[in-house]
């Protein structure tokens, strides 16, 4: 059985927080807001709670393009490739925001991940999940909660997502209504950017 808890995004409660990161930190899965959809995420170094995602999602772990949640550009070096000043430039206009980057990941990857060479990179314009990334002191990875329904791609209702997640995770969080398109998703692994998806994220950052 799992649990909802209420954060408020405006003024996240640093209990309510601690209480995710602790659910976290002992390898539990948790659902929670971004800029864009709802996602599920767990704790980069947790192995269990990687091969689980997996598991949910139907796919084989070294297989998953799953995102790196972080909270800021700080930590970019752990996981990726070195980067010029027009990726950076790139990033630093985009971040925070409703977009994905594909980078060249690097030797530090956890092992579940590094035969995979690019790394997706997230910072959403969201406290609840910064918050949340800050006080871990690593990045979550993620993967968005698609619906079964073919007319609702996303769900959007975190009563809706708790009833129906209630027996695959460990908590979700309710952080009001989310957003029923996915993050812009830009490969930034080659000469020129590459649009891989057209999402929520305006494409004039680039």
């Amino acid at each position: 059985m799992s649990e909802i808890i209420k954060i408020y995004e405006d003024k996240p409660s640093e209990a309510a927080i601690k209480k995710v990161v602790e659910v976290l930190r002992n390898g539990g899965l948790v659902i929670y807001p971004t800029d864009t959809v709802y996602g599920l995420g767990c704790d980069i170094t947790h192995s269990r709670a990687l091969e689980k995602i997996a598991k949910i999602k139907g796919i084989k772990l070294e297989k998953a393009n799953f995102s790196f949640v972080c909270s800021d550009l700080s930590n970019l070096s752990d996981y990726v490739k070195q980067i010029d000043t027009s990726t950076f430039k790139i990033l630093k206009r985009a971040l925070p925001g409703p977009y994905t980057f594909i980078l060249p990941g690097n030797n530090d990857l956890p092992k579940e991940f590094r035969k995979k060479k690019t790394v997706g990179i997230r910072v959403p314009d969201n406290n609840i999940a910064r918050e949340i990334v800050k006080l871990l002191g690593n990045p979550i990875v993620s993967t968005s909660i698609h619906d079964e329904d073919e007319v609702i791609e996303y769900s959007t209702d975190p009563e809706l997502i708790f009833e129906k997640w209630n027996n695959k995770v460990d908590l979700v969080i309710d952080g009001g209504y989310g957003d029923n398109v996915a993050s812009t998703i830009i490969d930034l692994t080659g000469y020129e950017p590459e649009v891989i998806r057209e999402g929520k994220g305006s494409l004039d950052v680039l």
